[in-house]
């Protein structure tokens, strides 16, 4: 059966609040699919939003229409895709793809990371950029949605070449980028030292010094402090908010975290600072249990482990003598309070999904980009499991490029307690307009609808204020 449909079976055939106002989105939600019929990943997204928003469209629906909002909410701003050649250490060169996606500009200026990884294309770059819409839409600061990258695996890479590759990235990238038109960060694959080599790139291009263009950026020419850990603190931050809604505590809690990069880092850190247990993490080649819980020194050799470019959850397990299981993910496989993945989307299927609720893990909290398929959100939503999306829960890390952005324009630096308690104040005040859309909406507490509605209601006003073009 055809993705889609399957989606539509799960979200629209089963969902409770279906009404006549689901036949228009059901109507975009196929044409959509019959122009994108090799992006399975941009379709998931978008079936995903649109299901949730029939309440919304249903209360402006004629307007809506009116000015084509969904559909062009479904079709990018503009798609750039470029070639990226470059030279190894041993004087061969090789051919990337680039890619840049600018999918909506009705509340700011594009914004959202650049990836560099294999598994990168125009269906990847598409789905990120969509969500990110939404996303920096919660966050309520002036910021559209883009996503970019490449399929150029740092892996194994020396500096040299890294370097090499920035810079060569950076040849075309520059054209489409601007503090005013487009602000490009990291995401997977692209860490503070990335974005030093293309800001210098850049820097060389433009002929002045502008440390607007990008965030995540080295304290020394412009970045915020927080930066790093902050798509994890935010996740964590976000999580609180949850269980104070169901009269809970993080404190005492156990974790199964998946990844050990920067947001996995980020979330672990935060998580042993006040008081949860982190029992696992993970990495391509299968995950780690430790029965100590990821804290201290643990937590900085997840640094060390990602600077090394090996990719290898065991080098954790050979290090502090725990368990490692090979080509296996955590999810099913431990018990936990709270499962937090971290590492890429679609990471949590269906089996996964059973094999949570078999266990009887109460919370999903999603911190990496779309990682649970349309099917298991509703397997896990039917059994009462509790599912925080990934837009709200991973919106720390671009709320905290929107304050450096902020900072840029003042040429200021604030200290990390301020940047830390503007980001807490963000993530608290997307989990109460969550609550407050879906009590507009005379909804249950359903964290993936409430924050659908959220985001898209602010990008929808705008973009019917500023007419069709």
């Amino acid at each position: 059966m055809h993705a889609t449909k399957v989606y539509h079976i799960i979200y629209i055939e089963k969902n409770p609040y279906r009404g006549s106002t689901m036949s228009y989105i059901s109507d975009v939600i196929d044409q959509t699919a019959a122009k994108n019929k090799s992006q399975p990943q941009f379709m998931q997204t978008v079936t995903e939003v649109f299901t949730s928003i029939e309440p919304a469209v249903k209360q402006n629906e004629e307007q809506l229409k009116k000015f084509c909002v969904l559909e062009r909410m479904v079709e990018p701003d503009r798609q750039i895709m470029f070639r990226v050649p470059w030279m190894d250490d041993k004087g061969q060169f090789h051919v990337n793809r680039g890619f840049r996606v600018q999918f909506n500009n009705a509340i700011g200026p594009y914004k959202g990371g650049l990836r560099f990884h294999k598994s990168v294309d125009l269906d990847t770059m598409k789905f990120l950029a969509f969500e990110q819409t939404f996303k920096n839409s919660l966050t309520s600061l002036p910021m559209g949605g883009a996503k970019g990258g490449s399929d150029f695996d740092p892996t194994g890479k020396s500096d040299a070449e890294i370097m090499r590759f920035c810079q060569s990235f950076m040849m075309e990238l520059y054209r489409h980028i601007g503090p005013d038109l487009d602000v490009p960060a990291g995401d997977i694959g692209v860490g503070g030292r990335e974005i030093g080599f293309l800001f210098g790139q850049y820097k060389k291009i433009a002929g002045h010094f502008n440390n607007g263009v990008l965030t995540g950026k080295g304290l020394s020419y412009g970045g915020s402090l927080i930066r790093p850990e902050a798509t994890g603190y935010g996740a964590t931050y976000f999580l609180i908010e949850v269980l104070k809604h169901q009269g809970e505590s993080l404190k005492g809690k156990t974790f199964c975290i998946s990844g050990f990069g920067n947001v996995a880092w980020g979330a672990a850190k935060k998580i042993s600072e006040l008081g949860g247990k982190v029992l696992t993490i993970s990495g391509p080649d299968g995950f780690v249990y430790d029965a100590d819980g990821v804290s201290g020194e643990k937590v900085d050799y997840l640094l060390e482990m990602r600077a090394s470019n090996r990719n290898r959850a065991q080098d954790y397990a050979e290090k502090f003598g725990c368990e490692f299981f090979a080509g296996k993910k955590p999810w099913g496989n431990v018990k936990a309070d709270v499962y937090m993945p971290c590492a890429t989307q679609n990471e949590v299927d269906l089996e996964d999904a059973k094999a949570m609720v078999k266990l009887g893990v109460p919370v999903l909290n999603e911190v990496s980009n779309m990682p649970t398929t349309n099917e298991a959100i509703a397997y896990l939503q039917q059994h009462g499991v509790l599912v925080a999306p990934s837009k709200a829960v991973n919106a720390g890390g671009v709320a905290t490029s929107g304050l450096e952005m902020t900072q840029n324009s003042e040429r200021l630096q604030w200290t990390a307690e301020e940047v830390d308690g503007k980001l807490r104040n963000i993530m608290s005040n997307i989990h109460s307009k969550i609550v407050e859309t879906l009590d507009a909406y005379a909804l249950p507490y359903n964290l993936v609808a409430g924050a659908n509605l959220a985001g898209f209601k602010k990008v929808a006003d705008a973009m019917i204020e500023q007419g069709v073009y």
